[in-house]
């Protein structure tokens, strides 16, 4: 969980930033926001399905409740630009480690730099919290690979539990001094 949800009207952004000439705001999503999120997700990750000839990805199959308990549970992010949610992301706390998913920027925006932006809104939401980040992504989407590499994300084995045809990434972060 992200931590107690802000009263309504009380929000903050996580990140603010311009993009493209547009103000773009980082917050917690609100349930309310479950449909337009699912519908935005599915448009993003259409392209990887195609890629990998499958469209079996949790991504593409989830349905509204449980994308609304996702939010509900405190775990989604979003990006905003005016009234348009244009990216979301979900980040999650099990022990010492923080899972991100869902990494999800509508097409037309894709390649704008919200991704890396979302990314570090998830990471800043666990920040002192954790000691590493682990994500994955499927083999042949070599622009998220390239983008977490570039974030410092580096390949490790698949876990026990996971699929062994994703490609997990891992984050370590350096100890804090003391």
């Amino acid at each position: 969980m992200l931590g107690p949800r802000p009263r309504p009207g009380a929000q903050r952004p996580a990140r603010s930033g311009m993009l493209i000439g547009v103000q773009v705001d980082i917050v917690p999503a609100d349930p309310a926001d479950a449909g337009e999120l699912l519908t935005m997700q599915r448009a993003a990750y259409l392209s990887e399905g195609r890629l990998h000839d499958t469209f079996d990805i949790p991504a593409l199959t989830e349905g509204l409740d449980e994308v609304r308990a996702s939010i509900e549970a405190g775990l989604v992010l979003k990006a905003v630009a005016g009234t348009r949610i244009v990216g979301t992301v979900r980040v999650r706390r099990c022990g010492r480690t923080g899972h991100i998913g869902r990494l999800s920027v509508v097409p037309d925006l894709q390649g704008q730099g919200l991704g890396t932006r979302l990314v570090a809104a998830a990471e800043a939401a666990l920040d002192g919290l954790v000691d590493r980040f682990e994500l994955f992504t499927g083999p042949r989407s070599e622009p998220n690979i390239r983008l977490y590499r570039r974030l410092g994300y580096q390949r490790i084995p698949a876990p026990r539990d996971g699929k062994a045809f994703l490609v997990y990434l891992e984050k370590t972060l350096r100890a804090s001094g003391g």
